[in-house]
């Protein structure tokens, strides 16, 4: 398989069976399940026009659908412009070391600056060894880290 075959493009209405396949697959990855409605919820949103609501992409390699990233525009106290959170990050297993993964946060790179907002930042699991290997290379570490209400 050949990178130059990855599309990059917008969340559509027929998509949801792809995109539920492949949210599964991320939320098992971090041992996680939710209940329909968040699926049933997540999925409108992602297509609404709510500006506070969150975009998604899918990738596509030869037709078919195999990556996604969810992402966000916030505000941010320390900046006059907004900032992007990239809340999501899944390429499906057989095209994994292709690009997908680059290639959307690349895409997700491409709308901040679009926006005029170009602080793109992300949070990943520290045993997320293979993902942190592209994350060394297209970004720079942060010394945050995260804590949240138990």
């Amino acid at each position: 398989m050949s990178t130059s075959k990855v599309k990059i493009r917008p969340l559509v209405p027929s998509d949801e069976a792809d995109w539920r396949r492949m949210w599964r697959g991320y939320l098992a990855f971090y041992e996680t399940e939710l209940p329909e409605e968040i699926y049933a919820s997540t999925f409108a949103r992602l297509l609404g026009d709510d500006p506070q609501d969150f975009t998604c992409l899918i990738a596509e390699h030869d037709g078919k659908a195999v990556g996604l990233t969810h992402f966000l525009f916030h505000r941010h106290a320390w900046k006059v412009e907004n900032v992007c959170y990239l809340q999501d990050l899944w390429a499906d297993s057989e095209v994994r070391g292709l690009g997908i993964g680059r290639a959307l946060i690349e895409a997700v790179y491409d709308a901040a600056d679009q926006a005029g907002n170009p602080t793109v930042y992300w949070l990943t699991q520290h045993f997320n060894s293979d993902a942190r290997k592209l994350y060394d290379r297209i970004g720079v570490l942060s010394d945050f880290l995260k804590y949240q209400r138990p």
